[in-house]
């Protein structure tokens, strides 16, 4: 399924609500040095913005907030919010999205208007498609890199994704904490 090539470009086929049961969460366990295995339920809404001038940019873009369960529990183990723009001059997609844990994103990547998947990236240090995080995670849990792949499969599902590569205190490998999950439209 294409984007509408309109003001969202690719990413007009997101407006609505979303939910998905089937989600894969690895993540590090309490013990560092192992890796937890989470199933999850998730639901992301997509909003709307209109047009966001920065003098001769226009970016049109798309507010969202996800929420996800583990698999039978009632209260959320994780949430975010922020936008997704889309940079129709530049061919460009952006997600810029902060989590409460105390870390924020700037991830993006080249699309085109009628795009029905796409790779967006962000790197530490980066000044332009960085990462941010809060003293005791920069310290101990070091997010490093992150990588999203979105794909549009149809009208009424999306699949995505993500790799966020951490650094832990203490061990000499990378962690890829990784969350994969594949959503319905539901409204």
């Amino acid at each position: 399924m294409s984007g509408n090539g309109g003001e969202l470009g690719p990413l007009a086929p997101l407006v609505g609500i979303w939910e998905g049961d089937k989600g894969a969460d690895a993540a590090p366990d309490d013990d560092p040095a192992q890796t937890e295995h989470n199933p999850y339920r998730e639901r992301i809404t997509f909003e709307p913005t209109g047009e966001v001038a920065n003098h001769d940019q226009k970016l049109y873009g798309l507010r969202y907030t996800t929420t996800a369960w583990r698999s039978g529990e009632s209260d959320p183990f994780h949430e975010e919010l922020g936008y997704w723009l889309w940079d129709a001059a530049a061919k460009e997609v952006y997600r810029c999205f902060m989590v409460p844990r105390g870390v924020t994103v700037i991830a993006g990547g080249a699309a085109e208007p009628d795009a029905d998947s796409f790779t967006l990236r962000a790197e530490v240090g980066s000044e332009t498609l960085g990462i941010c995080s809060n003293p005791f995670l920069d310290r101990e849990f070091k997010t490093v890199s992150y990588e999203l792949r979105f794909e549009v499969r149809d009208r009424d599902t999306i699949h995505y994704w993500e790799d966020t590569v951490l650094r832990i205190k203490g061990q000499d490998e990378l962690f890829h904490h990784t969350d994969e999950n594949t959503l319905r439209r539901v409204e």
